[in-house]
């Protein structure tokens, strides 16, 4: 299992690497006005609102782990939760979604897809599976702080790994 584990993680670990190159700052470029829409916008401003211009990413929070008491039990998605994957639990994001997570303490980072609504505490922004928590090094810290950045559907297809609709992603930009 552990050299199956090991595997899996190099080649998520040499696609996530090689999707984090800088972007170009497109900020002089102006956008198309949007058609004016009927449907209320506050989904959008919320995940707006969490977005850190610092860096470009998701959000930056504390996150927190779950383990050995859940495992086994059911899912937001449907699937049984096992604390050995890379998982987590996200309030907003659509299940499906792969997230880099890095400790800004020690720089350790994993690729998770969440699975799962949390977490319950509301000072924190994902929950992780113990398999996460134990590759980012704050299994016994408890909790730490993270930086969340979105990977790409066609970085994780690229692997063969079942991804999020691209549209479900795209309307997080």
């Amino acid at each position: 299992m552990r050299p199956l584990m090991a595997c899996a993680m190099a080649i998520l670990l040499s696609v996530a690497s090689a999707g984090a190159a800088e972007r170009p700052n497109n900020s002089d470029r102006k956008k198309p006005a949007k058609a004016a829409s009927s449907k209320p916008t506050t989904r959008k401003k919320v995940v707006a609102a969490k977005k850190s211009d610092a860096n470009n990413a998701y959000q930056i929070g504390r996150a927190s782990w779950y383990g050995e008491y859940f495992h086994g039990r059911t899912t937001a998605s449907g699937e049984p939760y096992n604390m050995f994957q890379f998982t987590a639990a996200h309030r907003q994001l659509p299940l499906g979604t792969y997230l880099k997570v890095t400790n800004l303490r020690n720089n350790n980072w994993v690729i998770v897809r969440v699975n799962d609504r949390g977490p319950v505490p509301e000072n924190r922004i994902i929950d992780l599976s113990y398999g996460a928590a134990q590759m980012l090094g704050l299994r016994a810290a408890g909790v730490e702080r993270v930086r969340l950045d979105i990977v790409k559907p066609e970085a994780m297809a690229a692997l063969g790994a079942p991804s999020v609709p691209v549209e479900a992603v795209a309307a997080l930009d």
